[in-house]
């Protein structure tokens, strides 16, 4: 066979760019981000592959949050396990529990040399991620906490001053009473109720979810919804559902398209709704703590978090670990979280982040952004306030959530119904104790 020369030089060249391809190590990262958040994690990606030339980050989207941290642990035990999964909060025991399948973002960062000091992050963040010795087991990403929205516009038109929204849940009454006299067909609606009406309230109102410091101690721990606090909370619920105060829209974030339409003019759902709230309403609106009972010492305490994190999963080459690394250094850099946080509604996860955009003016520009950070900050975080680790709880809060609509629908008493949760919950405790000892 011939060659001449323009035939060595193409090959050549061939040679060269497979090389070149070759040196450039890709991370596979799953998440669960839909819509606008997807995009934005699509322009993450791009900034940290223009940010360097020896890897290439590369998002996919897998479904829900259940369906992703499925497949990633299924993945993982047929030995093709993406580098990084984002998983929702309440998968955090699950992940830890998958025997050899994750590797702890400390050893990652400290193996990498990468320049990591945990005490950067925002303490609510990084209580609920850890440890009990305070090492960070994922890279947090998107988080938010639960707050209170009203419609300014309705509150006016039902005689109150938009500008003194409810602190306190007797303030609340008050105003759902003038709002439904007024002739507002919804008063107030709620999205995730058992994120924000039992592990919310009970990081507010500085009560345990569970004990074992709600699972973080150990998982042999016990539900504690029962208690005559979160009975009567869940009561005044069901008495409001019955006054035609509170209209349940479901167990995700439906109820926050009946705010954004104008039905409801009154909000408790995810602060990461701000956006969604800020594009589709045609009313003023405004963000607030969440009421808490002024009967109840000490509270508000501070809220927990919501959102997700992101998990490594173990068996991968140490070049890879050290691609990740640097990518999680790239997502905690101030201008990163603050353009992540600003665009999405999500909390920036770091606390020069935070500052780089109060610097900034975005907060006075745009009152109410800052309601979760200042919510998660209000008091440092308690054993019963820093977040909670319940083995397999997508079940645990379903049955919670199913306990709470008997009660809004009438057929069972708030006792009855919460001790029947604790009852079911701590069945599916057990399960998990028992399959993890």
């Amino acid at each position: 066979m011939r060659f001449n020369a323009l035939t060595v030089t193409l090959f050549a060249a061939g040679i060269l760019s497979t090389s070149a391809a070759q040196a450039v190590t890709e991370i596979q990262w799953w998440h669960s981000m839909s819509g606008q958040h997807n995009d934005k994690i699509n322009e993450i990606a791009r900034g940290f592959n223009a940010s360097q030339s020896d890897y290439k980050l590369s998002p996919v989207f897998k479904g829900s949050y259940p369906e992703s941290m499925t497949a990633a642990i299924a993945a993982f035990r047929a030995g093709n396990a993406p580098h990084i999964v984002q998983v929702f909060e309440v998968g955090t025991a699950t992940m830890m529990a998958a025997k050899g399948a994750v590797k702890p973002v400390y050893e990652i960062m400290k193996e990498a040399g990468e320049p990591f000091n945990p005490k950067n992050y925002l303490p609510a963040v990084t209580g609920y991620y850890s440890d009990s010795q305070g090492n960070m087991l994922s890279m947090p990403f998107n988080s938010s906490s639960a707050i209170f929205y009203i419609n300014k516009d309705a509150y006016k038109k039902g005689g109150l001053d938009p500008a003194k929204a409810p602190k306190t849940w007797k303030e609340f009454a008050t105003a759902a009473e003038k709002l439904k006299a007024s002739g507002q067909s919804c008063v107030y609606t709620s999205g995730w109720p058992s994120w924000v009406h039992v592990e919310n309230f009970s990081a507010w109102h500085n009560l345990p979810i569970g004990t074992k410091e709600n699972g973080m101690a150990g998982i042999d721990t016990v539900f504690q919804v029962n208690s005559p606090a979160h009975v009567k909370h869940i009561a005044m619920l069901g008495d409001y559902a019955k006054k035609g105060w509170f209209t349940y829209a479901g167990r995700k974030q439906e109820g926050e398209d009946r705010f954004i339409s104008g039905e409801c003019a009154m909000l408790t759902s995810s602060s990461s709704a701000m956006g969604k709230i800020r594009k589709g309403a045609k009313f003023d609106f405004s963000a607030h703590f969440l009421p808490y009972h002024d009967d109840i010492k000490g509270a508000p305490q501070n809220s927990i978090i919501g959102g997700a994190t992101l998990w490594v999963m173990s068996g991968k080459k140490a070049d890879e670990y050290k691609g990740i690394a640097k990518f999680f250094s790239y997502l905690s850099r101030p201008e990163v979280q603050m353009d992540w946080h600003t665009a999405t509604g999500y909390v920036p996860i770091t606390l020069a982040a935070f500052e780089m955009t109060q610097k900034s003016g975005y907060y006075e520009k745009n009152p109410g952004v800052d309601v979760a950070i200042r919510q998660l900050n209000n008091k440092a975080p308690t054993a019963n306030s820093k977040g909670l680790r319940f083995g397999n709880f997508v079940q645990g809060r379903e049955v919670i959530e199913e306990e709470i609509e008997t009660v809004l629908q009438g057929k069972k008493d708030a006792k009855t119904a919460m001790d029947e949760a604790v009852r079911r919950g701590n069945e599916i405790l057990r399960k998990f104790e028992a399959a993890n000892k």
